[in-house]
C-alpha cells in the first residue's frame, strides 16, 4: 500500500516536471546556440525526444492512466498491445541513445583522426535512425505476446501475457535476449566506455603537464584541454546519472532473474518498483544537467523564457508612446 500511494503521488509529479523539462531541452537545443558541435546537439536532441516519449507513453498513458483512469480506450486489446511495443521501443531508445552519445564523445576525446569522420551530423543521423528502427522492430514480437482478458460487446479488452510465453523455448530465449539488450549490455558498455575515457584522460593529462613544464614562454593556458574539460563534464554527468538511476534495475534483474533470489517474496516486488521508479526518473534529469553544466544552454533558456515578457513590455511601451 505504501508503494502504491508513493507511486500515485510520484508519477504525476514526474510527468508535471518531465514533460516541460524535456520540451524546453528540445526547444533550446533546436536553436543550436549552445556552443555544442552538430553531432553532440543531435544526440542530445534525440535523447530529449526519447525521454519525452517515455514520460508520455510509459508514465502518463500507462502508469498514471492505470491509477486514475482504469477504464478507457487505452485498455482495448489492440491499443494496449501497440502501447506495449512502444513502451519497450522508447525506453530502449532512451537508453541506447545515451550509449551512442557516450561512444561519440569517447571517439572525439580518444581518436583525433577518427573524430573528423565519425563525429559528424551525418553519422549521428545514421546512428540514431538505425538504432530507432532496430529497437522498434525488436519490440514488435511483444504485440503477439499479449492476449485479451475479456470480451465486451464484441470488443476485446485488457492485455495479459500468454501463459505459453512462460514455457515456450522461443519466447523464453527471446525474453532473455531482451533483458540482456536492456539493461545488462548498455550498463556494461557505459561503464567500459567511461573507464576507457578516464584512462585516456589521465594519460593525456600527465603528458601535457610534462610538455607544459618544459615550455619556456610561460604561457600556461591550454585551450584544447579546456574544451575537453567541458565535454568531459557533460559526458560524465549524463553517464554517471544514468549509471546511478539504472543500478537498482540491474541489481533486481541479476538477483531475481539470474540468481533466483527473492523470486516469490515481497522483496522482489519492492526492488522492481524502486528500480522502475528510478529508471523513469532518469527520463527527466538531462535538461537539468544541461542547465548546470552548460552556461550557453542556461543563457539560451533564459532568453527563451524571458522573451514573451520582453515582447509584452516593448508592446506596452510602444502603446504608451503612441498615446502620448
Amino acid at each position: 500500500m505504501f508503494l502504491r500511494t508513493f507511486k500515485e503521488i510520484f508519477y504525476p509529479i514526474l510527468a508535471i516536471i518531465g514533460v516541460p523539462a524535456n520540451l524546453m531541452g528540445i526547444l533550446v537545443l533546436s536553436r543550436r546556440n549552445c556552443g555544442l558541435s552538430i553531432c553532440t546537439t543531435r544526440y542530445l536532441l534525440a535523447m530529449a525526444t526519447a525521454d519525452l516519449l517515455v514520460i508520455v507513453i510509459v508514465v502518463i498513458l500507462t502508469i498514471i492512466n492505470e491509477y486514475y483512469f482504469p477504464v478507457s480506450f487505452l485498455y482495448i486489446t489492440p491499443v494496449c498491445s501497440v502501447k506495449t511495443v512502444l513502451m519497450g521501443a522508447t525506453t530502449e531508445c532512451s537508453v541506447w541513445f545515451t550509449i551512442m552519445f557516450s561512444f561519440d564523445r569517447f571517439v572525439a576525446i580518444r581518436f583525433q583522426k577518427l573524430k573528423t569522420k565519425y563525429c559528424t551530423g551525418k553519422t549521428a543521423n545514421v546512428v540514431l535512425a538505425t538504432t530507432s528502427i532496430l529497437f522498434l522492430l525488436k519490440n514488435i514480437p511483444f504485440y503477439f505476446k499479449e492476449e485479451p482478458i475479456f470480451r465486451y460487446k464484441n470488443v476485446l479488452w485488457g492485455c495479459q501475457t500468454k501463459v505459453s510465453s512462460f514455457t515456450d523455448p522461443i519466447w523464453v530465449g527471446f525474453q532473455w535476449f531482451d533483458k540482456v539488450v536492456t539493461p545488462l549490455l548498455p550498463f556494461g558498455l557505459i561503464l567500459l566506455i567511461n573507464a576507457l575515457t578516464v584512462r585516456h584522460i589521465i594519460i593525456t593529462s600527465r603528458v601535457r603537464k610534462v610538455l607544459k613544464a618544459q615550455r619556456l614562454d610561460g604561457n600556461n593556458s591550454d585551450p584544447e584541454m579546456e574544451s575537453r574539460r567541458k565535454s568531459m563534464i557533460l559526458l560524465f554527468t549524463i553517464s554517471g546519472t544514468f549509471i546511478l538511476l539504472w543500478t537498482v534495475n540491474v541489481v533486481q534483474f541479476v538477483y531475481v532473474q539470474i540468481i533466483g533470489l527473492f523470486s516469490i517474496s515481497d522483496s522482489a516486488y519492492t526492488l522492481q518498483a524502486v528500480g522502475g521508479t528510478m529508471l523513469n526518473l532518469n527520463c527527466c534529469t538531462n535538461t537539468f544537467i544541461y542547465v548546470v553544466t552548460l552556461s550557453q544552454f542556461r543563457e539560451e533558456m533564459y532568453s527563451m523564457l524571458t522573451y514573451p515578457l520582453k515582447a509584452i513590455l516593448q508592446r506596452l511601451s510602444g502603446l504608451r508612446k503612441c498615446s502620448q
